[in-house]
């Protein structure tokens, strides 16, 4: 149950289908150089989780520091994997560490915004998965941020590439933009 006043912490599924990305004001990014991105549209997005802004999230110049994007993409990928697939970030002998991140900034977000952080999964390999987030301004449809995230599975003690646990791989696998289903 949450707070009064606070989001329910929980992804919903998204409704609508996948559509062309639009280009933000004053983007210069070739098309090529977009390649990797994830979409700036709220309809690309199989499920969203929100996410409250804190005060503390905000830098001198007045809007959320951008290292703290990378906290928001972190707690979507694992909220979802805690949740749904069973994932025990203390004692589990499978861990997923993340090996690649980048973010795009399109337009400013600040406290008290609430955020909903969109995540679809690009890809699922054997030992890595990749994932997309797009994060919005609440009632927003095109993205503050939109970037990609890698974990990699490793067996906790050795440090070795293992198989994405199949209780992750499943809890993943409806929000699959690749067409592939895994094994």
């Amino acid at each position: 149950m949450s707070a009064p006043g606070r989001p329910k912490r929980e992804l919903h599924p998204a409704g609508g289908s996948e559509a062309a990305e639009p280009r933000a004001w004053g983007d210069h990014t070739s098309d090529r150089e977009r390649e990797g991105f994830a979409p700036a549209s709220r309809r690309a997005y199989a499920a969203f989780l929100s996410i409250a802004t804190r005060w503390m999230d905000n830098d001198v110049y007045g809007h959320v520091n951008n290292v703290t994007y990378y906290s928001y993409f972190d707690t979507v990928v694992n909220e979802h994997l805690v949740r749904a697939g069973g994932l025990d970030i203390r004692n589990g002998p499978a861990i997923g560490i993340v090996v690649e991140t980048a973010c795009r900034f399109h337009k400013p977000l600040s406290f008290p915004d609430v955020i909903d952080a969109g995540l679809r999964v690009a890809g699922i390999g054997r030992s890595s998965v990749r994932y997309e987030i797009g994060l919005f301004r609440q009632g927003d449809d095109s993205a503050a941020a939109t970037g990609r995230f890698v974990h990699v599975w490793v067996d906790r003690a050795q440090r070795h590439p293992v198989d994405v646990p199949a209780a992750i791989r499943r809890a993943l696998e409806p929000f699959r933009i690749d067409g592939q289903v895994s094994s």
